[in-house]
């Protein structure tokens, strides 16, 4: 049996994609959460169900990003301590924002439970849609704590050397949701709040156990334990993660931006076909998050070593690697779009013809967005949170909201589409200039 890869070893090629494809099928699984509740809910329950989900789909991801910041800059400033061999520093940096998040968490929990039928309503939802949104978010939004400290720990099991336990526990809460979703819906007959049940106790799994983990002996780098109340290491993690913070959150009011333009200029298939899009997309994107998420700590660790040899080799080889799967990822939408779509609304000839050509302008978004994912994870790793928040602020709420209200004027339906491709191609272009400027101050 291989030993586990250290944070302080040098990466080739073949080290690099071993270490980092935990964390990429980590990401895919946990994409696949949504992505099975969809299935479950458009071919069993039904289409206004399905609208539902999608609808609120982006509040609930704007909570749950709070555990990905923490994560995130967690992981950059706990690998950065250890890279500087202050270990039992890290570990009570990991136990206190491990137990600050679980906190904030309840709050939110409790918060968006109470306030959940005026924040559907707020964003248009009325009559059977607002119900739909009322059962799915409240059910979901009560296993809170745990989903934000499952994101949390994706990133924290990497810094932890242990990418391949964070890889097992992601599976069986994949799986967990799986089954749950067939027996509740399929079985039971619980409609759309079978598919809620069931995501929120995939999360309790996929949270529960790494705090069962980290609180016990364990092999890794990182045990739960006493934490001193340090507001600046508080800070600084929640600096350092705010660009995931920023880029998730963006996300999901962006696309509530999309489900108002798609309703305007399509109507309810739109917001359909939008989300079918939007599932595919989040397993695609989820490979860049995973392998940026697999080498943040790697790159952080050698930060704090003041390692500059290795920096370097880091940012040439994941460029060339996410240059290729860029290339692989845009001839695989082109070539299994009608077979992707047909999964989900098959059922409706006219909203599978309007999937398929949406699917197809936008999958060219995938050739730029894998560069802007990684440079913000890499600036993030970097201690640096103002770069790395400023693209991913760009990226995901500026170029796209842009683009989302000029292009529909121009090209109508195929303006909604065409949006996201260019606001990754600015996005890129950002990424690039700002990875040239800072080439000197990091050695990489």
């Amino acid at each position: 049996m291989k030993k586990e890869i250290a944070l302080s070893e040098h990466f080739d090629y073949g080290k690099l994609i071993r270490f980092t494809l935990p964390s990429i099928a980590m990401m895919i699984f946990t994409s696949i959460y949504g992505v099975v509740d969809g299935l479950f809910v458009s071919n069993i329950v039904g289409k206004a169900e399905f609208t539902a989900v999608n609808f609120i789909m982006p509040v609930l991801m704007i909570t749950g990003s709070v555990g990905f910041m923490f994560g995130a800059g967690g992981s950059a400033l706990v690998s950065k301590t250890l890279g500087e061999g202050k270990r039992e520093k890290a570990n009570s940096m990991f136990s206190l924002l491990v137990y600050v998040s679980a906190g904030l968490g309840v709050v939110l929990a409790v918060a968006g439970f109470v306030l959940m039928p005026v924040i559907a309503a707020a964003l248009g939802a009325d009559g059977e849609l607002l119900e739909n949104c009322v059962i799915y978010g409240r059910i979901v939004v009560s296993a809170m704590p745990m989903f934000m400290l499952q994101m949390e720990f994706q990133s924290l099991f990497i810094t932890a050397e242990k990418p391949k336990l964070g890889l097992a526990v992601t599976i069986a809460s994949g799986v967990l949701n799986m089954i749950l979703d067939a027996l509740f819906m399929w079985v039971f007959n619980w409609g759309i709040a079978g598919a809620a049940l069931a995501t929120a106790l995939s999360q309790v799994v996929g949270g529960g156990v790494p705090l069962v983990y980290f609180f016990r002996q364990n092999t890794s780098q990182l045990r739960l334990g006493k934490a001193d109340f340090d507001l600046r290491a508080i800070g600084k993690a929640c600096s350092n993660g705010s660009s995931e913070f920023v880029s998730q959150s963006s996300m999901s009011v962006v696309n509530m931006l999309y489900n108002s333009q798609l309703k305007h200029f399509a109507g309810d298939d739109g917001v359909a076909a939008y989300g079918v899009m939007m599932y595919v997309n989040l397993v695609f994107l989820a490979i860049f998050i995973g392998y940026s998420i697999g080498t943040a700590p790697v790159i952080g660790f050698h930060f704090g070593a003041q390692n500059t040899d290795e920096l370097k080799s880091l940012r040439q080889k994941s460029f060339m690697i996410i240059g290729c799967v860029s290339i692989a990822m845009l001839a695989a939408s082109q070539l299994f779009a009608a077979p992707l779509a047909g999964i989900f609304v098959g059922y409706d000839a006219e909203l599978l013809k309007l999937t398929v050509r949406g699917f197809r302008i936008f999958s060219f978004s995938f050739l730029f967005a894998g560069v802007s994912i990684f440079g913000s994870s890499m600036f993030t790793a970097l201690n640096n949170g103002l770069i790395s928040a400023l693209i991913s602020f760009l990226r995901t709420l500026v170029f796209q909201i842009s683009a989302v209200l000029l292009l529909p004027l121009i090209l109508k339906v195929d303006g909604i589409w065409a949006s996201v491709v260019v606001a990754e191609l600015a996005a890129f272009m950002i990424t690039i200039i700002f990875i040239i400027a800072k080439k000197k101050k990091y050695g990489y």
